[in-house]
Parts: C-alpha cells; sequence; structure tokens
C-alpha cells in the first residue's frame, strides 16, 4: 500500500506533468500526447486529491482553467552571480589586456566569438530539465520569466545526451533575428503601432509579456555563451564547454574559433567588424576568452567582471549629416511616409541621401526640424533611420515640417484608416500612380511572385506607356503590348531579350503556391505568414473571398484585425476583378498539390547556401535543395556537408572553411543535383 510520502511525491510528479502539457498545449499550441491520455492524467491527480484533500495545493492543474499561465516577473537570485564583461575599444587597449592576462605566466589559447546584442538569460536545469529562467538583474538577482522563455523553439525544456549533469546554470542573449525584425517592425506600423527602435529592445519587449502566448507569437532566438554554477560536470577548455552544451541540445553559437595567437585573435576580431552584417543577428562586438578553464579560475574575478574575458567593441555605425528636406513617399498600401532628404553621407559601407521617418508622430518625437544636422544609423541593409537632431548646432533657420494635407501624387486628401491609426493614407487605392506603381513592382519582388524583369523601372514604364491601367492586366500582357514601351525595345525597335524574359517569367508565375498570390494582391496586413496560414486552412481564393469575419479570423496566425481587412479588401469590386482576370489569364488560384518527381539525390543532406547564385534565386535554391531530399539550412555547422557559395558571399564560407565542410561553386552544385558526387 501506498504511503503518504509516496501520494505526495505522485501527486507532485502529475502536478509537473499536466502543467507541461498544458503549456504545450495552451501556449505553445504544440500538445505532444492525445487528449484521452491527457485526461487520465488529470483523472489519477483528482482522485488522488480527493482521497487526500490536505495534500492539495492552492494552484493545483486541476483546478486552473486553460492552463491559466501568466508571466509575473517575480525576482530570483542567480545561484553565481552573473558577471558583466569589461570593454576595451581599440587594439592597443587589447594588447594592454592580453599583457595582463599572461603575466600569469601561462601559454593560453583563446575563444574568440561574436558579442551577440541581445538580453542576457541565465537558465537553470536541474536534472536536466528547465526549472528556471531569469534576467541578468542587477547580476545578484533577476527576474523570472521561465514561461516566456520556454516559447522559444531553440531552448530544450529537457537536455538530452549523456553525463547531464544534476545542476546547470546556463547563460546566454535572447535576441530577434534581423530579417525577422524587420517584418515584424512593418507589420506594427500598418497597424499603427509604435515600432521598436531596435532588435534588443523588441527582444527584451517580447520577453516581458504577461501573456507568454504573445511572446510565442514573435521569432526569438538564443544563443549560449557561458556556464554559471554547475554540479557534476567538470570542462577543461570553454570551446569543450560548447561541444557539450551544443550535444545536450543547448544552441550554442556557431560564430567562435579557438586562436592560438594575438594576431588570429585581432584577425577575428576585424574579420567581424568586416562582416558584423552578414550575422543573423545585430552583434556589437566579440568577445575574447582564455579558453582553458584553469587559467579562468587562476585569474578569477573583479567585484562585477571575469579578468579572463574581454568585449572588443565595434565602434557605433552612426554619422551626422544636415537635413536638407522632409518628403513623403506613399506606399503601396496608400501609406504616406515621412522621409528625410539629406546631405550625401557614406554610412555602414554605402553612400546615403535617404532616410526613414516612420509617420508625423515619429517625426515629433525626435524633435527633428528641416535644416538640422541629424544623427542617422544603419544597420545592414536597412533603409537608413533619423535617430535626432545635433541640437548644439542648431543655427535658428530651421523649419518645423508640417505634414501634407493631400496625396503628393493624385492630390486626394489624406486621411486616417481607423480610429487611433497613428499613419495619414492615401484612400485613392485604385487611381493614385504611387500606389499603382508601388504594388505592381511589389508583385514581381522576391517576397511575393518573384518576375524576372518586373522591377522599378518596368513597372514605371507599363503605366507610363499604358500597358495596362492597374495590376489586373498584368498577365495579359502579350509581346505586342511590350512593343509599345520603349523599355522592352532595341534602338532599332524590335523586341529587347528583357521582352522575351519577362514573358517567360510572368508564365512561370502562374503556377507559383496559393500564399504567394495572396501575398501579390497587397492586402493590408497580410504578409508571408498570413498568407500560408490562409492558403492552408481555405486552398483557394475562392473559399478565402466567401469565408466569414469569424471563419478567418479563428484561422491560427490571422487574427481579427487580418480578418477584417480580408473581408474588407474582397468586398471591393475593382479587387474581386483582379482575381477574376488573374484566374481567366491562368493565374493558379488554387492550392496546387504537385508531385515531386526530382531524384533525391541529396537526401539526408544538410546545404548551405551563400552568395548570389546566377542560375537560382535565394527561395528557388531553397525549393530545389528540398525537393531534391536535402535541407536547406541557415548557418554553418559540423553537421554541414556542402556550403554552395555564389558572387559576394558572406562569413558562411570563411565559417566552412574553419570547420573543414567541402565548398562548392554553382556547376559543382548542379553536379550534385545530378547525382554526381564532387
Amino acid at each position: 500500500m501506498a504511503t503518504l510520502s509516496d501520494v505526495r511525491r505522485r501527486i507532485a510528479e502529475l502536478s509537473d506533468e499536466i502543467r507541461d502539457h498544458q503549456f504545450r498545449y495552451y501556449v505553445l499550441d504544440k500538445p505532444i500526447i492525445s487528449d484521452g491520455e491527457f485526461d487520465v492524467l488529470l483523472q489519477e491527480l483528482k482522485k488522488l486529491e480527493s482521497a487526500h484533500p490536505e495534500l492539495k495545493a492552492d494552484d493545483s492543474p486541476s483546478e486552473v482553467v486553460g492552463g491559466g499561465f501568466s508571466t509575473h516577473f517575480t525576482q530570483h537570485d542567480h545561484i553565481e552571480k552573473m558577471m558583466s564583461l569589461d570593454n576595451v575599444f581599440g587594439v592597443d587597449e587589447l594588447e594592454g589586456w592580453f599583457d595582463r592576462i599572461e603575466k600569469s605566466g601561462a601559454k593560453n589559447s583563446w575563444l574568440c566569438e561574436v558579442k551577440v546584442d541581445g538580453l542576457a538569460i541565465n537558465l537553470l536545469y536541474e536534472k536536466g530539465k528547465l526549472v528556471r529562467a531569469l534576467t541578468r538583474g542587477n547580476g545578484t538577482t533577476g527576474e523570472d520569466v521561465t514561461l516566456n522563455i520556454k516559447t522559444i523553439s531553440s531552448i530544450p525544456h529537457e537536455l538530452a545526451g549523456k553525463n547531464i549533469p544534476n545542476l546547470l546554470e546556463v547563460r546566454g542573449e535572447v535576441f530577434f533575428p534581423v530579417e525577422a525584425f524587420n517584418e515584424f517592425n512593418d507589420s506594427l506600423e500598418e497597424e499603427g503601432k509604435q515600432r521598436f527602435a531596435n532588435p534588443r529592445n523588441a527582444a527584451a519587449g517580447s520577453l516581458r509579456q504577461k501573456d507568454p502566448r504573445v511572446t510565442a507569437s514573435r521569432p526569438l532566438s538564443m544563443v549560449v555563451h557561458g556556464i554559471g554554477a554547475s554540479e557534476g560536470i567538470d570542462f577543461a577548455l570553454q570551446s569543450g564547454a560548447y561541444e557539450l552544451l551544443e550535444s545536450w541540445g543547448l544552441p550554442t553559437s556557431k560564430r567562435f574559433t579557438v586562436a592560438h595567437s594575438r594576431k588570429e585573435v585581432i584577425e577575428f576580431i576585424n574579420y567581424y567588424e568586416k562582416h558584423r552584417h552578414d550575422v543573423e543577428h545585430e552583434i556589437d562586438g566579440a568577445v575574447v576568452k582564455v579558453n582553458e578553464i584553469s587559467v579562468q579560475e587562476e585569474l578569477g574575478f573583479t567585484s562585477r567582471a571575469p579578468k579572463w574575458a574581454i568585449a572588443f567593441k565595434y565602434p557605433p555605425e552612426e554619422v551626422t549629416t544636415k537635413l536638407l528636406d522632409i518628403k513623403v513617399s506613399v506606399g503601396r498600401t496608400g501609406r504616406v511616409t515621412p522621409f528625410a532628404f539629406m546631405e550625401p553621407v557614406v554610412v555602414a559601407g554605402s553612400t546615403v541621401t535617404n532616410a526613414t521617418l516612420h509617420n508625423q508622430e515619429e517625426v515629433l518625437r525626435k524633435g527633428v526640424m528641416i535644416g538640422d544636422i541629424v544623427i542617422i544609423r544603419k544597420a545592414g541593409d536597412v533603409i537608413p533611420e533619423v535617430l535626432g537632431p545635433v541640437i548644439e548646432r542648431r543655427t535658428g533657420n530651421e523649419k518645423l515640417f508640417l505634414m501634407p494635407k493631400k496625396c503628393p501624387d493624385c492630390g486626394a486628401a489624406l486621411r486616417a484608416m481607423s480610429e487611433g491609426d497613428v499613419d495619414l493614407r492615401c484612400p485613392n487605392s485604385r487611381g493614385c500612380p504611387a500606389q499603382l506603381r508601388e504594388r505592381i513592382y511589389y508583385i514581381g519582388s522576391r517576397a511575393a511572385l518573384d518576375i524576372d524583369v518586373l522591377g522599378y523601372e518596368a513597372a514605371t514604364a507599363m503605366l507610363a506607356d499604358k500597358l495596362i491601367d492597374d495590376e489586373s492586366g498584368l498577365f495579359s500582357l502579350t509581346a505586342k503590348d511590350l512593343s509599345k514601351s520603349q523599355f522592352f525595345l532595341k534602338k532599332d525597335g524590335s523586341l529587347g531579350a528583357n521582352a522575351e524574359k519577362f514573358l517567360t517569367a510572368l508564365e512561370g508565375a502562374k503556377s507559383r503556391p496559393l500564399w504567394r498570390v495572396i501575398v501579390a494582391l497587397s492586402i493590408r496586413h497580410v504578409g508571408p505568414t498570413a498568407a500560408q496560414a490562409l492558403a492552408k486552412s481555405f486552398g483557394s481564393l475562392e473559399a478565402i473571398s466567401r469565408a466569414s469575419l469569424d471563419e478567418l479570423a479563428s484561422v491560427d496566425g490571422v487574427g481579427g484585425i487580418i480578418a477584417e481587412s480580408i473581408v474588407e479588401w474582397f468586398s471591393v469590386d475593382w479587387h474581386r476583378d483582379i482575381v477574376k482576370k488573374w484566374g481567366k489569364a491562368g493565374v493558379a488560384l488554387v492550392d496546387l498539390v504537385v508531385e515531386n518527381t526530382a531524384p533525391q539525390t541529396l537526401s539526408g543532406m544538410v546545404i548551405v547556401v551563400t552568395g548570389s547564385l546566377q542560375d537560382f534565386t535565394r527561395d528557388g535554391v531553397s525549393e530545389v535543395i528540398s525537393a531534391h531530399g536535402g535541407k536547406a539550412a541557415s548557418s554553418v555547422s559540423k553537421k554541414t556537408d556542402y556550403v554552395v557559395v555564389g558572387d559576394a558571399p558572406g562569413s558562411k564560407a570563411a565559417k566552412a572553411e574553419e570547420l573543414g565542410v567541402p565548398i562548392l561553386d554553382e556547376a559543382a552544385f548542379k553536379a550534385l543535383l545530378s547525382g554526381k558526387k564532387p
């Protein structure tokens, strides 16, 4: 017969297991057991609690409806203090740090890694299970964000593998990938909400949500880079610790190397300063650590930082220039956006004259005036952003910016499209030349139907030469139509090569997946994620157009705002005419199920592509790899089979060389597709 102690232990086990399943069901929407299996566990718990009411906890999962998950940010102490890093800002300072380290007499190797500009997090695992996640806080005490951290797919709830310690604190950085951050910010702006200033703020804001379901909806990731307290495990090398953490399923950085001289360390630092925008997350420097753990222990700590590690900080990519004017542009959904027109200035390796100001409220918040000397910043390929004015350099001749009341392209009166919308929009969506041009250009972009030749110049020419009145006639164009535009003609008046190329690309675009067609329609708020969810749920544009508001809103990844936008879009006659004409021209308006007949020559292989290929687009090459049985990965690791290198490759090629991963050019990649081993 079970003792009271046995019952108490079983109730605790059941409670933990049920809470985990509730979390997976209600928050992650990814249950791992059936409803029937869950009911069996819950009934066992209720039966034990009924027989022993004195053992029933106030927060028992048997009493909580819908999981009841909420983050309260309670404070807890770290087992081992969570230190910061000391910084150096130049090679001379770094050499001084090297000198101090080498006074210990040890012959060291150095672990070099990029410094992720994210939010510091401490994960506590007990017997392999994630029991708590804390922010850094003051280094001694942090805030509990466990439920929110558990929504990040790259963080294991339970470690797997061999020799898992009884207790392990893992330190790392939570970040918002740059590409996903830009898409997320654009969606916020479309909804009239405040943009995040940078990916780090977005990561912090996403983790500070009381409802973990909100955090789960954001594409956060994490890189672990250190260990705090531990029991039952010893490490000889920092690099060895990383290998062990990776073997347990933790997301370690792929962007580190072990250097054996100061020269190699400086080469690593210089490389990533030059290639900092090739990285999927923002970095603000490089970190250098003594690789030998015994030397780390000998060197010890100051009151705030380890003596055996240093952060080499890169200079901020900010410059000043004169703001000559503030103009406005009209986007494909009618949103009117102010932008700064400036004296040309070089920032992040390119000359810029324009920088975004987002909306009128943002201009007022930043306090910029026409004629100001302004600070601008650029990150990667993102449009530069005005940070603010240099007030000390004002002369008194600066002028306030006033948002225009009429559309600069068609003269329509601008207005907010909904209550509380901070953006002004041009309501003339059918006749505004700017909106037409932007929508047609967008149809040809990689984000939509990826139509060769259909760029900004082609869109402008087709409208100016009246080949089309709007996007509805795009897929009905013929060679005879194109002959009416100088854009498609040679000097002798005959059709140029771009005309044939364009017509071929148009024909190919007719069989694109349904979700891409939905994106190409430029329905407000509907991006790739929502479009894929709609295509999967309804299967055709006809079904989407007939769906009710509630049916649309109930689709995971859609929701009320997007549903209203879809219903509104299909209520307009000329919008429905676009769909009708596209369908008549042969555009697939249903989700085609295409049988994959490609030979599985890449079966089981992990392929990474970097740089521009001549015969494949970025999305296209991923589809080709998948069709041939391979996996298209975004980062290089020891598990990568090949790295395919095109023009202007990024840091992935260097990482492949470092790890000894075979590198293929485009010709060798094509040979591999055909079944020939390179």
